[in-house]
């Protein structure tokens, strides 16, 4: 009965939290999740260097660097034992003169066979265990990117990309929601520094929910005291990624990419590693190590936050955790593969995943940059 009980109070929560119209500061979470092994494995420091077709997430202006052909990229991860996967897709087409590139992306972060029990007791209090049924709870986005040069001269490039995006949230046949934002981004190369600035959800992105109940159902939400949610509308603060990163020669076929990320939210307090209200700051640093690019090593450390020391609730004492990440890659000619070994919690509780992505250029040959 404990089992059933929390799928109950699950179902129930679900649907709760998309009742109030407000601005909420973990609306659309799964758009922070990222795109690409690389991007995770350098602790998602990217808005500055990113130059293939996942900059449709990090920063569409990085998708400039798609050049003569398109691209494709896929990548699959699965959370919390295999509960919540998570899927992302992508596609880049440079057009004539690689001036301007477009881009579409789609992303699904779903968590299938949620049971509904709300029918698994019968009206003379037996339990029918054939009256449960499973649904899921997915979230989608679709992001069309566009990119184009400002300016290119000598060691100086400058190139700005924006982003329509179109969010469809669901809650198995109970509740879904449509929702637009908007995205755009800059990215400045000068020799071998790049400096980066991604504004995403700059229209603050909103979801607009419905629900669909039988009557049935709604006897039941009244009887166990839940609330029966109304038609509502869910809204996401815009924020603001700020980066820079430089490139370090290492003999002739090696370098180090290093980059640094500010991730500035303006939806009150969080716990983050500078913590204010309205204004909160969440640092992220990454490393690449290029061989003959060919080979890649990579490592990063992000999401700073304050925790109950050993979950220690009587002295109460805090300490400083973070979530590090290492991975690696390789590129054969037109294709590139990427691993990357991700931490969900921190150092001392750690919760793993193992993130693979795929990149391929469909056609001849792709000018490094």
């Amino acid at each position: 009965m404990k089992t059933n009980r929390l799928y109950l109070t699950l179902f129930a929560t679900l649907l709760f939290q998309v009742t109030h119209s407000q601005f909420r500061k973990y609306s659309n979470e799964f758009l922070n999740i990222g795109a690409g092994a690389r991007g995770l494995a350098m602790g998602s420091s990217q808005v500055a260097s990113v130059n293939d077709g996942t900059a449709g997430y990090w920063n569409p202006a990085g998708l400039v660097y798609v050049k003569d052909h398109p691209q494709v990229n896929l990548m699959h991860a699965e959370y919390f034992a295999g509960i919540g996967k998570y899927d992302y897709a992508s596609v880049a087409f440079p057009t004539a003169g690689n001036k301007r590139t477009i881009g579409v992306t789609g992303l699904r972060f779903a968590v299938d066979d949620i049971m509904n029990t709300l029918f698994l007791v019968e009206p003379d209090g037996s339990i029918n265990y054939n009256n449960i049924q499973s649904f899921s709870s997915a979230d989608y986005a679709f992001i069309f990117s566009y990119a184009q040069k400002l300016k290119e001269r000598e060691n100086k490039k400058v190139n700005f990309g924006v982003n329509a995006k179109v969010i469809h949230r669901s809650v198995g046949k109970f509740a879904k929601a449509w929702g637009f934002g908007l995205d755009a981004g800059l990215q400045i190369h000068s020799g071998h520094w790049r400096f980066g600035i991604a504004g995403r959800d700059i229209t603050s992105t909103f979801n607009a929910w419905s629900f669909t109940f039988t009557e049935k159902e709604k006897e039941v939400l009244y009887l166990t005291n839940n609330e029966i949610p109304v038609k509502s509308t869910e809204l996401t603060a815009p924020r603001l990624v700020l980066g820079i990163a430089r490139e370090f020669k290492l003999g002739q076929k090696s370098s180090l990419l290093a980059e640094a990320n500010i991730d500035l939210t303006f939806d009150g307090q969080r716990n983050t590693l500078i913590s204010a209200d309205p204004v909160s700051a969440d640092p992220k640093l990454g490393l690449e190590l290029n061989i003959n690019n060919v080979f890649f090593l990579r490592g990063g450390i992000n999401n700073f936050q304050k925790a109950l020391y050993d979950g220690d609730t009587v002295n109460q004492k805090r300490v400083w955790i973070y979530q590090p990440s290492a991975g690696a890659g390789f590129r054969i000619q037109q294709l590139a593969v990427d691993y990357a070994f991700t931490n969900l919690a921190n150092q001392t509780n750690p919760l793993f995943t193992h993130v693979f992505s795929l990149r391929l250029n469909l056609m001849g040959n792709k000018k490094e940059h």
